[in-house]
This record gives C-alpha cells, structure tokens and sequence, in this order.
C-alpha cells in the first residue's frame, strides 16, 4: 500500500502506473494529492447514492457507474470522484482502471477538509471538461447543490422542488428526495424502487 506521495512531480502515466486500489489519491499538474480518510457520514451517504444510482442505472441499461477511487482523467488533472457515471455513448472511454475523459455525471460528497477543493478547483476542472451533471453533497451543513451543464458549457445551479425533491437531467427519470441524504437510517433500497414506482411486492 503506498501511503506517501511521491516526493517528485510525475506524470500522469506515471501516477496512474503508481497508483493501486488501497491508496485514495489523485493528480493535478503533476503533484500528487493523497485524500484523507472519510467519515462514517460521508460513508454512509456515498453509499446510499452508489446504490441508488447503480440500481436506476442497471435497471435501465443506461451505462455504467464507477466509484472512488476509480480515476477520471482530465486535461490537467486525474481525480477520484465519489461516484461517477458514464452513459451508453461513452463507454468507449472507460478503461480498466480510469475513464478518459470527463463522466456524464459526477458525484462528490464533501469532507471538511474538502470543501474549498470540491467547490472551486473541481467545479470548474468538471465544468471545464463537460461533466454535464455535478453532484455537491455537504454532510456537516446539511446542504446538497446540483449543477446541469448548459449549451453554453456553463454550470447552471438547479434547485430542489418546493417539496425538497431534485430531478436528475442526465439519468433522465431519477429523482432524489434530498431529505434521503440526511436521514439514519437511511431508506433502503426497496423504499426508494417504491417510490420511484419501478417496484410493487
């Protein structure tokens, strides 16, 4: 298990040659940047959403979901988002061990130690590449953001319903009760097929 960054810029080859499945780092301009444990918060909602958006995508044979630390390669940066999809028409990008090139949907759940990074370098590296749909989910404040790419390539901020509910543009047919995110527990799986009424016992 590698558990230092490299003490001299690589590239991104080199990174990806370097990196293996028990080290959560990513790659920007060289540098190497080892992300720093998670919480069980942040775990526990990462995993809720894996489960929800693989089980949607699945049953509609949309594409494919893959979740950190999987890479996403990008013009100047490789990193790890918490869940990324990738559609039908751009699996050809998808290799063993990082997709080339930007998802069609990202997720990202914050860490504290995350914040600024999730929201500014990464915001604009995924709007920048053409993630058409971005995911912002902050545990400690209780607060989920969701940004559709325009035509324009501009990320435009998409709000819940009045009844705290978003609607997904790129899986076309998902929709998040935002108040999911926060519960304990969380709603199971079949609750949320019920809701979406793609399950009947």
């Amino acid at each position: 298990m590698s558990t230092q960054a490299p003490a001299k810029k690589m590239s991104l080859d080199e990174f990806l040659q370097w990196l293996d499945e028990d080290t959560h780092a990513e790659w920007v301009d060289g540098e190497v940047l080892l992300m720093s444990p998670i919480s069980g918060e942040h775990q526990g909602i990462s995993e809720f959403l894996l489960v929800v958006i693989s089980t949607f995508v699945r049953s509609n044979q949309l594409g494919e979901v893959r979740y950190e630390p999987f890479q996403m390669r990008l013009a100047n940066s490789s990193r790890s988002p918490d869940i990324l999809f990738v559609s039908n028409a751009n699996l050809h990008r998808l290799k063993e061990t990082y997709l080339d090139g930007a998802a069609d949907l990202v997720v990202e759940v914050i860490s504290p130690e995350s914040r600024a990074r999730d929201r500014g370098e990464k915001f604009y590296e995924y709007e920048a590449a053409g993630v058409r749909e971005y995911w912002l989910i902050d545990p400690e404040r209780k607060q989920a953001e969701f940004y559709q790419l325009t035509e324009g390539g501009v990320y435009h901020t998409v709000l819940a319903t009045s009844q705290g509910v978003y609607h997904s543009r790129v899986l076309d047919g998902l929709w998040l009760q935002v108040e999911w995110l926060w519960q304990q527990p969380k709603p199971t799986i079949i609750d949320v097929l019920n809701q979406w009424g793609m399950f009947s016992p």
